[in-house]
């Protein structure tokens, strides 16, 4: 039998996938939390169909909650991924991206794909987050 670290710490959420694939909503391994693909999705039914932008603002909220038992927030954000299925939607996804993390400026990746799971869906969001202290040696000029 394999031991988890005790480093690395699991969290779920009422997500019905989470059982039937398998998987954390939201993994700590250390300092880094990573959150798992999370869909525009609120008791078990997908919101704002229709609207990529409202879409992506429910997806990285309930990709944040998945912070929260960690302590952490958007501020400790430091790298998103959006996953699109239409072209058209880039601008009112980065729209919604922007209103949430522009004064944070995470590494970011956005990339269009085939499909979800759920047809209904047009974005899905990813975070990691790092937790550690601010550290004095990480101010100013990364260089």
């Amino acid at each position: 039998m394999t031991e988890t670290p005790a480093a690395v710490r699991r969290t779920q959420s009422d997500s019905p996938w989470e059982d039937t694939l398998g998987f954390a909503r939201a993994v700590a391994a250390g300092d880094l939390v990573l959150v798992s693909g999370t869909m525009p999705v609120s008791s078990g039914l997908v919101r704002a169909e229709g609207s990529p932008y409202e879409q992506t603002l429910l997806a990285f909220r309930n990709a944040l909650a998945a912070l929260e038992p960690f302590g952490l927030d958007a501020e400790s954000v430091v790298r998103t991924r959006m996953y699109l299925s239409h072209t058209r939607d880039v601008e009112e996804v980065g729209r919604a991206h922007r209103e949430l993390f522009a004064a944070i400026r995470p590494a970011t990746t956005m990339v269009v794909v085939a499909g979800f799971t759920d047809s209904r869906v047009l974005v899905e969001v990813e975070l990691e987050a790092y937790r550690a202290a601010y550290r004095e040696e990480f101010r100013g000029d990364p260089a």
